[in-house]
């Protein structure tokens, strides 16, 4: 199995500490996130080698589509893991708005559908539909884009939330963008099964990882359809063990405990089953924060969404990230704090200890070439 790794953008600014918030909370950091040094993240995803940047969404931070379409402009080979909501604009513009993107950036665009875990922030764009009526809404959506992406027959569809007539694409995407889907929830895998190409699921121990997959496994092939699978994680790793613990220590040290007890207190109204499960992870406690080896919930105690991170030496987060990949795991969407350094210490630590084992290729652009020196003494010289 070859394994595909994504870098993610913090679109609401970045930081040395861990910031709180996100996930229909406020959430900003000390590094703001200008254009200029969203730049820089992504120049860093693109040289360590990263498949593309995880660009998220909601009113917690900039929107997507229009930050994603900005840095195409300065990367290369960089793909754009674009995150939107489903209900918030049409399908049909939805699929034409990936289309565009997809042509201009010369096919760098996958998207990620996030149907919305948190009702105050889903009022907050005009959204009022309950949780189950919300999933039954993405099924519509996705049903009638991927119509709109895959034949050239006008679309017309009728469903309970969704209703298109006549709808065609003048200019369809080519390649038709990946559809990268996640959630915990029993009204959610489903639809994972039925459209997405990859499901994604927040780091959690082995074990409930592995039966969660399952899960979608058996409902895609219920379906006549094969998934691949992806995880969204944090890392901290550093050339010793010792290091990245460290790391992880100051991180911790540096929370305000009132700053747990607030984000807390606002993620215990969440209606996403993923988030309960990262909640229970740590149960807003400081002194069991490690909940497997190498798995450090500490992220979660003040960020709403991912809230584990991999922590160690370079070559024990590549071993778990190997224990990952046996489960049927090939995607791995990791990011750090802050997003320019813990990309490099990645990208250059334990990247190459997975392409020796031969579970990853670097890209073309970064293949290792000779270096010309036409005035060096040669041997026979």
């Amino acid at each position: 199995m070859s394994l595909s790794f994504h870098w993610f953008l913090p679109t609401y600014g970045d930081s040395r500490n861990l910031m709180a918030g996100g996930h229909g909370s406020a959430m900003s950091g000390d590094r703001p996130a200008t254009l200029r040094y969203l730049n820089q993240i992504a120049g860093a995803a693109e040289e360590n080698g990263f498949e593309s940047v995880l660009t998220p969404t909601g009113a917690w931070c900039e929107d997507a589509w229009l930050t994603s379409a900005l840095l195409a402009e300065s990367t290369e080979t960089l793909k754009f893991l674009v995150a939107f909501r489903p209900g918030l604009i049409s399908p049909t513009l939805a699929a034409q708005m990936a289309g565009t993107l997809q042509r201009h950036s010369r096919g760098r665009v996958l998207v990620n559908v996030v149907t919305g875990g948190e009702p105050h922030e889903q009022r907050a764009y005009g959204d009022f539909l309950d949780k189950e009526q919300r999933y039954q809404r993405t099924g519509e959506f996705l049903h009638v884009v991927r119509q709109l992406w895959e034949t050239r027959e006008p679309v017309t569809f009728e469903g309970d939330h969704v209703r298109v007539e006549n709808a065609v694409l003048n200019n369809r995407p080519d390649p038709v963008p990946p559809v990268f889907f996640g959630g915990s929830s029993e009204s959610a895998l489903p639809v994972a099964a039925k459209y997405a190409d990859t499901y994604l699921t927040w780091g959690e121990p082995l074990l409930a990882v592995s039966r969660k997959l399952e899960r979608v496994r058996g409902l895609a092939v219920d379906r006549g359809r094969q998934l691949s699978y992806g995880l969204r994680i944090h890392v901290i790793t550093r050339d010793t063990s010792e290091q990245a613990w460290a790391e992880a220590d100051r991180l911790l040290e540096g929370i305000d405990p009132a700053d747990i007890e607030r984000v807390q207190a606002n993620l215990a109204h969440s209606e996403s089953e993923g988030q309960r499960r990262m909640s229970e992870l740590h149960n807003g406690r400081t002194d069991q924060l490690e909940i497997a080896p190498n798995l450090w919930a500490g992220v979660g105690l003040v960020r709403g969404g991912a809230g584990t991170a991999l922590v160690g030496s370079h070559r024990e987060v590549a071993d778990r990230i190997i224990e990952y990949s046996r489960l049927g795991v090939s995607h791995f969407v990791l990011s750090g704090y802050p997003h320019v350094e813990e990309a490099y210490w990645f990208g250059e630590g334990v990247l190459p200890i997975l392409q020796r084992r031969r579970l990853w290729r670097p890209a073309e652009h970064r293949a290792p070439q000779s270096i010309q020196t036409p005035f060096a003494a040669t041997a026979s010289s």
